[in-house]
């Protein structure tokens, strides 16, 4: 088992190795602007491929088409972003040989334009969300989201888990642990989903969500308008989900 725990840590050091490499990231993961420079030239060095016994992210940016989620005074829209830190986390997860799955690549929602679907897209569209999920061998589902509060002092990351696994915890502890290299001063703690976030309260594997900042908070806002700070939300929580899974058995 020993062996095993130390064959896993190299691969996870050689992974944040070549992720910072490729996003020309500071050892510390940020300097310059405050959250990443130029990507940098990368030759020389392979990926490794696709690592037996790790699980298939299953990655969902929520909301989408018709549903744009909240948005920020200046009209920057959740649906956006979460794609963009969505497709930025998929990118990393596979240059490091790590299986994913998205549950959408484009600005729409999942409902069956097929079926009478009036006053139902938004339930519709989170049950294909989750049988995209249930339907995905060996799983973890990392659902991407931003938050917004009337009072628009309020910011930071904040990571949601499933409470039907242990493992949905660690998850979300590894990943809000890592948000602190973005913002070393957030003191939010991760928390339990309840009935009312629905992929999390059915998930029968380790599940997340993610609320990524505040849209209603104006220098969080503006930080997420930014594509250089949204590569950086994506490493955040690649480099939790590596953590996560060099510490399983």
């Amino acid at each position: 088992m020993a062996a095993k725990k130390e064959t896993r840590g190299m691969v996870v050091c050689l992974c944040f190795l070549l992720s910072l490499l490729l996003l020309g990231l500071t050892s510390a993961g940020l300097r310059g602007n405050g959250w990443g420079d130029t990507a940098s030239t990368l030759t020389g060095i392979t990926p490794p491929k696709t690592l037996p016994s790790l699980p298939t992210v299953v990655i969902d940016a929520g909301h989408g088409g018709e549903d744009g989620g909240a948005s920020s005074a200046q009209g920057l829209t959740e649906k956006d972003v979460n794609l963009s830190v969505a497709l930025a986390l998929r990118d990393l997860l596979e240059a490091n040989g790590i299986p994913t799955v998205m549950t959408r690549t484009q600005d729409i929602l999942l409902y069956n334009r097929a079926i009478n679907y009036t006053g139902h897209k938004k339930s519709l569209d989170l049950a294909a969300r989750r049988a995209i999920a249930d339907n995905t061998e060996n799983c973890i589902l990392v659902s991407i989201h931003m938050n917004a509060f009337p009072a628009p002092q309020y910011s930071g990351l904040q990571v949601w888990y499933s409470p039907a696994l242990p493992q949905s915890q660690s998850l979300a502890a590894a990943v809000q642990n890592e948000a602190l290299t973005l913002a070393p001063h957030n003191n939010r703690q991760i928390k339990a989903a309840g009935s009312n976030i629905y992929l999390l309260h059915h998930a029968t594997y380790p599940a997340i969500l993610v609320e990524c900042g505040f849209l209603s908070n104006p220098r969080e806002a503006e930080q997420l308008s930014d594509h250089a700070y949204r590569q950086a939300l994506a490493f955040v929580i690649f480099s939790g989900l590596m953590t996560y899974m060099a510490a399983q058995e």
